[in-house]
């Protein structure tokens, strides 16, 4: 997140493919022991799908104020919290999903049993929450995305060309 692009692809694949790799092998352990796994609730799904749907419209009044259709001007903070906002969901949506999904990856063995079915669309749906909610940070994040301003020549206009450059032509 440093290079300035944010939270990327990549990072919550990775997140989400470490939370599995850690939780899997732990849950088995607990399952084996003969305790159940932890509570799955339809509640949870609608907690995920409202909590993404309320960042991704909390981006939209910076994508209209960046592509100038605002009719009021932007907060600076406000639009500061919204990024930080997006780019948690993105990430805590990534450990959500590897965390359901590790509980569904314990149940895959017996989901020939109607019950352990049944629990399985549930930890399925709260996967996909965790999912939606990733994405409503990764499209949140680009709404409040400002690109570098072009000079004129093509050329973005960064840091490094601002910089006065040494004129190695004067003669002392």
């Amino acid at each position: 997140m440093r290079d300035g692009r944010g939270v990327t692809i990549r990072l919550m694949l990775l997140l989400g493919v470490a939370i599995t790799a850690v939780a899997y092998p732990a849950l088995r352990i607990w399952d084996g022991r003969g305790h159940e796994l932890p509570a799955a609730s339809w509640g949870g799904v609608i907690v995920l799908a409202f909590m993404a749907f309320g960042v991704f419209f909390a981006g939209l009044p910076i994508r209209r104020f960046l592509r100038g259709r605002a009719k009021k001007p932007l907060n600076p903070l406000r639009a500061m919290r919204t990024l930080v906002l997006a780019q948690a969901a993105a990430l805590t949506g990534a450990l959500v999903a590897g965390w359901y999904l590790a509980q569904l990856l314990v149940l895959a063995p017996d989901l020939d049993v109607g019950s352990v079915r049944v629990l399985a669309v549930r930890l399925g749906a709260l996967a996909a929450g965790g999912v939606l909610m990733s994405i409503a940070g990764l499209l949140t994040q680009a709404m409040c995305r400002v690109d570098k301003p072009d000079d004129g020549d093509g050329n973005t206009n960064n840091m490094e060309n601002d910089r006065e450059q040494p004129n190695h032509h004067d003669n002392h």
